[in-house]
């Protein structure tokens, strides 16, 4: 009776201790809500910092616990950036910007949006400055907007032009006998190239090619206006290195000046007209800058499908249809949304749940005018979600296209046969049945390739349809390749060059909204018990973020995407190989 008694008051105190620390976490997360406002202060200089994860939309962190003990993820939502931009012009306590970010953590089209924001700030007649130790290309380029561009005597600019590095694994596959057995339409839907040669084809180099050079005359060109030179001279600059150092920067115009930390701020206190106060761009948006408030009854939905597609709910992170498709729903049963905005950013993905996004939006834009503005990458299943909209907007330094699709199945054969493995099957019928233990059989790969010819010609079916073009024209730009969205103009898949703010702009003309509007945004993403609870004592441990801290950002990430390739389940439309253009 005691070790029962024992073993009762154990457990019993177990759970009450669980419960004594989830009141304690509730309670600091309680203190921390409690925490004194934010509030801009009189001749003040706004600080842009974007080394963090820049996302199209990142909504407000609802883990009070994970605030509370400083855990949460730091992300900037661009949204609420150009919000803030668009605030900082008007607020009286703002004096200017200091740009002092080591690295901008954001892609091209991103950035491109960013600096075009950022010349409508210094329309106000406020002005920008730009300091660094070293400057990254990405960096640069957005820096280059600034009224004057400072640099430590002792730094440099990486400033090289665009490159872009396949990793390719046929000989490794051949060393090892693990191979991905493939199937594909398109000649440039390289996504697979990698496991089927050793080095880059030539339709692959010249797509490759032809998007570089087309983004590169984008950063050339905005370089060139900003800081008063020619292309060529900018062109030649990146040839010969010219920002190696900060002698060779200046002398070759693309600083200012070379002055240490301390003088700059010296240069800032002579802008702000004396004593200054600085926020950064972050506690800027707490402060409630990172929003536009609104009387309108009327809305436009902007609904953010992020990442790549898998079938499925979908999250953050990930666009699947089950999250999208509810957004849109919501969106078109809201008699005050008068016009739907997709923001995509996506490199594509499950053909089927491509698809099934594709035919609510059919249903959507029956009911109300529909946009689509194009982020970083719209490509393959991120372009089959937009091709049927009203109307297609995207940056020139948008990646899109990759109409193809392909499927890929790991085959270890040859491995199995180097260890003395020997597989061997029962079936019942005769259908086409596959084994990674066994060479692909035709009997399975005529039946897949006809599921791969099948879903092609649906997809450019779909695009045809909504860009109103004959299946022939858009097959002749189709076939997998990628395109810039300033070359997607003359190919008839993208209408309108420009950012979010004028597809929301021209979503109001089509639903003929004369009157102010609010924006809405969707989806809503919910925070679960387990999610918040997932950093406490009795919570369960993330292991994606103990990897995050453990690899740094760019290491987690190639982690990442190469463990994202045993999720690819059914057939893909997904971008051409995972792309990073440095």
């Amino acid at each position: 009776m005691n070790f029962l008694r024992n073993l009762l008051a154990a457990i019993l105190g177990f759970f009450i201790s669980l419960f004594l620390i989830f009141i304690l976490f509730v309670g600091i997360a309680s203190l921390a809500g409690k925490q004194e406002p934010i509030v801009v202060k009189p001749n003040s200089i706004l600080e842009l910092d974007l080394s963090s994860a820049i996302k199209d939309y990142a909504p407000d962190e609802k883990n009070p616990i994970l605030e509370a003990l400083e855990l949460d993820e730091t992300r900037l939502a661009l949204n609420k950036i150009f919000n803030a931009l668009d605030n900082a012009q008007l607020d009286d306590n703002i004096k200017g910007i200091s740009l002092n970010s080591t690295l901008v953590n954001a892609g091209f089209a991103q950035t491109q949006a960013l600096r075009k924001k950022l010349e409508e700030f210094k329309e106000s007649g406020k002005f920008i400055y730009a300091y660094n130790d070293v400057y990254t290309q990405k960096n640069y380029y957005l820096s280059s907007v600034a009224d004057s561009i400072f640099l430590n005597p002792v730094g440099q600019i990486d400033f090289t032009g665009l490159s872009s590095e396949i990793l390719y694994y046929k000989d490794f596959e051949d060393k090892y006998g693990v191979k991905m057995e493939v199937i594909r339409h398109g000649k440039y839907k390289s996504a697979v190239e990698p496991y089927l040669e050793n080095k880059m084809s030539d339709a692959n180099r010249e797509q490759t090619t032809s998007f570089l050079k087309s983004i590169w005359s984008e950063i050339t060109s905005e370089i060139a206006k900003s800081r008063n030179i020619t292309e060529r001279e900018v062109n030649n600059i990146a040839d010969e290195s010219k920002g190696r150092n900060a002698e060779l920067a200046q002398a070759n115009k693309l600083i200012d000046y070379s002055i240490y930390q301390d003088e700059y701020d010296e240069k800032l206190k002579k802008a702000a007209n004396g004593k200054y106060s600085t926020i950064s761009l972050q506690d800027y948006i707490k402060s409630g800058k990172g929003r536009k408030t609104s009387l309108a009854k009327d809305k436009i939905a902007v609904i953010y499908a992020q990442g790549q597609i898998m079938y499925g709910e979908g999250n953050e992170e990930i666009i699947g249809q089950g999250l999208i498709n509810k957004a849109i729903k919501k969106a078109v049963k809201d008699k005050n949304v008068k016009a739907i905005v997709l923001r995509v950013n996506s490199p594509g993905g499950s053909a089927l749940a491509s698809d099934l996004i594709w035919r609510e939006l059919e249903l959507a834009k029956k009911e109300k005018p529909l946009v689509v503005s194009m982020g970083n990458l719209a490509a393959s299943g991120g372009y089959y979600i937009a091709c049927n909209a009203n109307l297609i907007v995207a940056e020139p330094t948008t990646i899109t296209g990759s109409i193809g699709v392909f499927g890929a199945i790991p085959n270890a054969y040859e491995l199995s046969k180097r260890m003395g493995i020997n597989a061997e099957q029962v079936s019942t019928n005769e259908s086409a049945q596959y084994s990674v233990f066994e060479p692909m059989n035709k009997k399975f790969y005529d039946v897949t390739k006809e599921g791969v010819e099948q879903i092609y010609k649906t997809f450019v079916n779909r695009v045809a349809e909504g860009r109103k073009m004959t299946f022939e024209q858009v097959d002749a730009v189709a076939q997998g390749r990628v395109w810039s969205g300033k070359e997607a103009i003359s190919k008839g898949l993208v209408d309108e060059l420009g950012g979010l703010d004028h597809a929301i702009n021209a979503a109001a003309q089509l639903a003929e909204l004369k009157s102010d509007y609010k924006i809405k945004n969707y989806p809503n993403y919910k925070t679960d018990i387990k999610e918040m609870l997932k950093f406490s004592p009795f919570g369960k441990v993330d292991k994606n973020e103990i990897l995050r801290e453990a690899l740094g950002d760019e290491n987690y990430r190639l982690f990442n995407q190469i463990n994202e390739l045993k999720n690819l389940k059914g057939i893909q439309a997904r971008m051409p190989y995972i792309l990073e253009i440095k």
